[in-house]
């Protein structure tokens, strides 16, 4: 045998999966978990509230949270299912569970967000959810490969968790009710059409695979129900893809944009007597950058070199709007500069109150630095029979009172144990060298302790 049939043998036997599915429990686990009723709509309702919380407060743990917790796979992988068995009854079932939850989840998330006395002026975790991409068709789809798989699998792993955070079903319906209780139609669409897009390739990703797997198949009792299941999802798919590529392709632009405007401004701070301190891109009506010069008015040639330079860097002049903070004495040489000084002082400020602070914990800190070395030398020619000392700053905490006061702790090794009275004469030595209020003194004999 050569060496390609050895790795040809061995590649079969890495990717070979009959051996680790069970499409019989597969089946069976997917129809248990396609009913919709009990603890799991109150499981819904808790999630969705989870996950509105995380999405009003921009904090992706809760939202992550919540897609682990939330039951919302069961029917979309039970209309896969349906679809590539042909068991109409199945796919009936699992669609009216799904329309219920998306029912409880949008009631749930607009009540939550009609009550909520958090408001954000800018939702990006909201807002994220709302501009569905041929990306999110892709991780859709993906995912629900990787799901099927894990329900198909005789040994089953972690990779259903993952599959609920990756395919992220629960945030765009919180985002749709988010829509309807501020009345933004526009995210409350976005969001919706997102959701879809994942139940859609989901449901299409369940279906290749029950095909691949060869799922026993129900019969049909209208035989013309096939071919038309398979020219709907056919449409449904040209219906939710092609508006997710359009929405990829102007990401991408967008994204462009973005660095072509960073390069540019980067490149070209100063123009003549002015300087971009600041800029920003808009997005809304197309691409625009605004850019925020101070300094000299831009003269018409100033102006223009800005439009040429920009060009060179992909940019066309209508692209551009310049917003300019003219100082009051554009002759004198720091005047220039004013616009970003009044901007920068704040923060200047701010860093100048914490250095002060932390340098004035640091003195105090070497203040209480202990001259080891010589304290042991006195300690030795006062007190012959101490040999070893040990010295260190911590607390003495009240245990009745949980209060704690700063304390010096030295422990003492001796050739024997000192008297109570020579060790009350070395703590009081070491209190008054040291000048330390609170002194806790131990001894310890050398030849009972280990060495």
């Amino acid at each position: 045998m050569n060496i390609f049939q050895k790795l040809n043998r061995a590649i079969r036997e890495i990717i070979n999966i009959d051996t680790h599915i069970d499409t019989d429990a597969a089946e069976r686990s997917i129809r248990s978990n396609i009913d919709f009723r009990g603890p799991n709509a109150w499981i819904l309702a808790v999630a969705i509230i989870i996950a509105s919380v995380g999405l009003n407060v921009n904090s992706i743990p809760v939202i992550i949270g919540a897609m682990l917790i939330s039951p919302l796979m069961g029917p979309i992988f039970g209309l896969g299912l349906g679809l590539g068995i042909n068991d109409i009854n199945l796919m009936k079932q699992a669609g009216k569970n799904l329309l219920i939850m998306v029912s409880i989840s949008l009631a749930v998330s607009l009540l939550y967000f009609l009550i909520t006395p958090l408001s954000l002026s800018n939702p990006t975790e909201i807002m994220a959810r709302t501009r569905p991409t041929i990306f999110d068709v892709m991780i859709a789809l993906f995912g629900g490969i990787a799901g099927i798989f894990e329900m198909c699998r005789k040994e089953k792993g972690t990779v259903f968790s993952g599959v609920a955070i990756a395919t992220a079903l629960m945030p765009p319906l919180c985002a749709a009710g988010y829509g309807l209780a501020t009345g933004n139609f526009a995210a409350f669409l976005g969001a919706l059409y997102l959701f879809c897009i994942n139940c859609l390739f989901i449901t299409m990703a369940t279906y290749f695979l029950v095909k691949y797997f060869r799922f026993k198949k129900a019969e049909y009792s209208d035989q013309g129900f096939g071919v038309r299941t398979q020219r709907i999802t056919t449409v449904l798919i040209l219906i939710f893809l092609i508006p997710s590529i359009w929405s990829a392709v102007v990401l991408v632009k967008q994204n462009n944009f973005d660095k072509k405007a960073s390069s540019f401004v980067e490149a070209h701070r100063s123009i003549g007597n002015s300087i971009i301190y600041d800029y920003n891109i808009d997005h809304q009506d197309g691409s625009v950058l605004n850019i925020f010069v101070t300094g000299e008015t831009l003269s018409e040639s100033g102006r223009n070199n800005l439009y040429a330079f920009a060009k060179e860097h992909g940019i066309e002049a209508e692209q551009i709007v310049i917003k300019e903070y003219i100082t009051q004495n554009t002759q004198d040489d720091g005047g220039v500069f004013k616009g970003i000084y009044e901007r920068l002082d704040t923060k200047i400020g701010q860093y100048e109150r914490t250095i002060e602070k932390l340098t004035n914990e640091l003195d105090a800190a070497r203040k209480e630095d202990i001259p080891y070395v010589q304290i042991g030398k006195e300690i030795s020619a006062a007190f012959p029979q101490v040999k070893q000392v040990y010295m260190g700053y911590g607390a003495n905490i009240a245990i009745d009172s949980l209060a704690s006061t700063p304390c010096l702790y030295v422990k003492v090794r001796t050739d024997s144990l000192m008297t109570e009275s020579s060790l009350e004469q070395l703590k009081k030595w070491i209190t008054a060298r040291l000048q330390y209020p609170d002194v806790e003194l131990d001894n310890t004999a050398i030849s009972n302790s280990r060495k």
